[in-house]
């Protein structure tokens, strides 16, 4: 009924160069192939590839590259999404062109005949904007790109990017998937077969793999992965609602409401808008370092996902690594407040709020 620890790094062969199966466990290991599955059934893909990070599933994907390729990308992405496309491969010859994603037409002005990949998340962290996942594949594919989805902020609950087109998902497990704050990884998911056995030869290669007490924590977190995500929404959503009309609050950024400008196409291609809910108070950065500290439920902390709730000021944490200009011109204020919303009671949560906007308590 649950997947054992194999916690072994080599295995015996049956003679030199022939084994059962498993030769070494950064190549594979017998949980990690469990996990692989299980993603690959969610996901709805043929192959799925498990990492130690959700970075360092992106860094394999990026290695699949080669100098002189161009990326286009959402503008709005994770800050160390951003570090390692802007710091790092922006080294090795790799180019690199941030649009709005959410605006097809910008995407298609972008793409050249050097374009490889088109990088898309959806909802985007933190400013939870929409991307039309089907257009923008049929556009990337119209150039001879790959259309690859940051699905994290969704999960394969709400969400199935390769059924809307795109060729990989990808996912921080660290986040939705494992959803209990106590293990780091990555995975990604595809029906290419070809570059699926080029992603997993870089993965050996390279070495980001995780560790089978990772992967066992990870398939356990998926067990509850449906219970959660319904949670998750439920909260937020009254969350979203109760700041919506909350005098303090200047703007509210979630995509289960009616007024954010991407709601219509996000009912359309989700089953569920998911648990993150971002949002401005008046009074700018300093007012929001004062409702981070007045918050007793919600923790400071990074990440996002995790059945406790957390909140955090993106510009300072999780995307202080972007620079301010470009910061700025994707739209996020540095006073913006993320909220990962978790499973404890709704009521309890709403206070939280209550209280350290009223400024008391």
């Amino acid at each position: 009924m649950t997947i054992p620890i194999y916690q072994t790094s080599t295995y015996a062969q049956a003679a030199p160069g022939v084994h059962k199966g498993y030769d070494y466990s950064r190549t594979d290991n017998p949980t990690r192939t469990a996990l692989h599955e299980a993603v690959a059934s969610l996901e709805s893909a043929r192959h799925a590839l498990a990492f130690s990070s959700g970075l360092g599933a992106e860094t394999t994907v990026l290695l699949s590259l080669k100098s002189g390729d161009h990326i286009v990308s959402a503008r709005d992405v994770y800050g160390g999404t951003y570090r390692l496309f802007d710091r790092v491969f922006a080294n090795f010859g790799l180019t690199f062109t941030f649009v709005e994603t959410s605006d097809l037409k910008a995407v298609e002005r972008a793409m050249t005949r050097r374009t490889k990949l088109l990088w898309i998340e959806s909802p985007t962290n933190p400013l939870l904007k929409i991307t039309d996942i089907k257009g923008a594949s049929k556009i990337a594919h119209a150039h001879g790109a790959r259309c690859v989805v940051d699905n994290t902020f969704a999960s394969p609950f709400f969400q199935k990017p390769l059924e809307l087109g795109a060729d990989l998902t990808l996912h921080s497990t660290t986040k939705y998937i494992a959803g209990h704050a106590d293990v780091v990884g990555g995975v990604v998911a595809l029906n290419d077969s070809a570059w699926y056995e080029q992603l997993k030869f870089l993965q050996n290669a390279a070495g980001a793999t995780p560790g089978p007490f990772d992967c066992f924590l990870t398939l356990r977190g998926l067990k509850t992965l449906a219970y959660r995500m319904q949670a998750h929404e439920r909260n937020a959503m009254r969350v979203a609602q109760f700041l919506t009309g909350h005098p303090r609050v200047k703007r509210v950024y979630y995509p289960g409401l009616p007024s954010h400008p991407g709601y219509k196409l996000a009912a359309r291609q989700m089953s569920g808008f998911s648990g993150m809910v971002s949002f401005e108070v008046k009074g700018g950065v300093r007012e929001a370092k004062r409702v981070l500290r007045r918050l007793k439920l919600f923790k400071t902390a990074e990440s996002l996902g995790g059945v406790e709730s957390l909140v955090e000021m993106p510009a300072i944490m999780t995307h202080a690594s972007i620079p301010r200009e470009e910061r700025l011109r994707a739209g996020l204020d540095d006073g913006l407040i993320r909220l990962s919303v978790g499973i404890e009671d709704g009521d309890d949560l709403l206070e939280d709020l209550a209280r350290a906007l009223r400024g008391t308590g």
